[in-house]
């Protein structure tokens, strides 16, 4: 016990975190001691950790198959939560698989398997029906975001999935969201519920903007003008109007970036990643956004067109004001529009005051090395340093993947920086960097 307390202690010192909140803290204890859990707590406030903590615990160094397997309804998702039990640094090997990549990356990644396996139903149930490593030793089965990965559409491929894990011993199931019926095929016997629901106070600010057109283009035109240089995501309902919206703030010089399910999954991770790095301020998307892509300064969120269902308003909600942080969520209506009965105490903001939107300051460059290769994000940095002749303060945000990595350098000398360190050594290898 004494252990698990200083190994999480130094997890914590690692993710630059004080202290676990009253959430995290009641749901470690009992996950730790309950074989059956049901976590909900609101977006943001810390639900990976709560179920990644105690999940370490039940992992042994002896076993050299897969112990965990999370199960997650969307790809960002599972990209996410990798991400962050990879930050914890626990020495345990985790892996995220998903559709929309090549499965030649999965076989390379699973050669050599992980202690802990992340992936989306339809990706999980491919690799059990090929039967491409051993189930036996999976003895925990977190099913994260569960509202959503037990929708009819995963009901076959999440069923085939759990038949087949004889050898459970722990089920931890969360949401933001309640009321859900969990299926008799999950096993779910005599769960322990930790809510917390009902306390999480956010600092959620919801606004609502009149437009006196029933096409709101130039109302969210004026909005963004009036919120002026801050990071957000605005929300459709189709990819069709997420292509219009697009469209009409590429006339304007609007800089931003698109995030929807017809998107190839390259894309979409690009777009995410210059979100992050700030290369876009301005997301536009449907409410696949809505869940699983954490960026944790975002100030304020946009529905352009009106959510179908309150779950899908909170999820929303749920990207801005994350723990601590304020937020706001304006909500365009047309004038003649009636609101659901789920947004209600919405005050009307003015937006006629309009800020000064300033140019963007990053510009994101490619680089065509990872992990695989042994490079580290510290070797990116020297190369962009001591060869590139950056300053600290120009150096941007650095996301380093599997085989490449994105690095967020200044607009005025990204053009420089690619023909000075195009074709680089870096370790071993040469690599090419170009901008995207």
């Amino acid at each position: 016990m004494e252990n698990q307390q200083k190994g999480q202690e130094e997890i914590l010192h690692k993710l630059n975190i004080q202290a676990l909140n009253p959430m995290q803290e009641e749901a470690l204890t009992s996950i730790d001691s309950n074989a059956n859990t049901i976590l909900l707590s609101a977006t943001g406030t810390g639900k990976t950790l709560a179920f990644a903590l105690p999940l370490l615990n039940t992992l042994t160094t002896d076993c050299k198959e897969i112990q965990a397997l999370i199960l997650v309804p969307s790809r960002e998702l599972a990209i996410q939560i990798e991400q962050v039990i990879r930050s914890m640094g626990s020495g345990y090997k985790v892996n995220a698989v998903y559709g929309g990549r090549s499965m030649s990356k999965d076989k390379i990644e699973l050669k050599h398997l992980p202690a802990i396996l992340i992936g989306t139903p339809g990706r999980i149930a491919d690799h059990f029906s090929n039967n491409r490593f051993s189930k036996d030793s999976i003895k925990t089965l977190i099913l994260d975001e569960f509202d959503k990965s037990l929708e009819v559409g995963f009901e076959y491929d999440m069923r085939g999935i759990i038949s087949q894990l004889s050898g459970l011993n722990k089920r931890i199931l969360t949401s933001a969201t309640q009321g859900v019926k969990v299926p008799d095929f999950v096993g779910l016997t005599n769960p322990i519920k930790i809510n917390y629901l009902g306390t999480y106070v956010s600092k959620l600010t919801i606004k609502t903007v009149i437009s006196p057109s029933r096409n709101k283009l130039n109302t969210l035109l004026h909005l963004l003008n009036y919120i002026g240089q801050k990071q957000g995501i605005v929300f459709c309902n189709l990819k069709d109007s997420i292509q219009g919206v697009s469209s009409f703030l590429e006339s304007k010089n609007i800089k931003h970036g698109c995030f929807n399910g017809g998107m190839e999954q390259k894309e979409r991770e690009r777009s995410l990643i210059k979100f992050r790095n700030g290369t876009n301020q301005l997301l536009i998307a449907t409410d696949l956004a809505a869940r699983g892509i954490d960026v944790p300064e975002m100030k304020f969120i946009i529905h352009y067109e009106l959510p179908m269902f309150k779950e899908e308003f909170i999820h929303r909600n749920g990207r801005t004001a994350r723990v601590a942080s304020k937020g706001t969520s304006y909500v365009i209506k047309w004038k003649d529009e009636a609101l659901p009965a789920f947004i209600n105490n919405a005050t009307v903001q003015d937006i006629s005051k309009q800020a000064i939107r300033k140019p963007i300051f990053w510009k994101t460059v490619f680089v065509s090395g990872g992990r695989k290769d042994k490079i580290s994000k510290g070797d990116i940095a020297g190369l962009f340093l001591k060869q590139g002749g950056l300053t600290k303060d120009q150096l941007g945000v650095i996301e380093l993947k599997q085989d490449c990595a994105f690095v967020a350098v200044p607009v005025t000398v990204a053009e420089y920086l690619v023909s000075k360190l195009n074709n680089s050594r870096l370790k071993k290898k040469k690599v090419r960097i170009y901008e995207i």
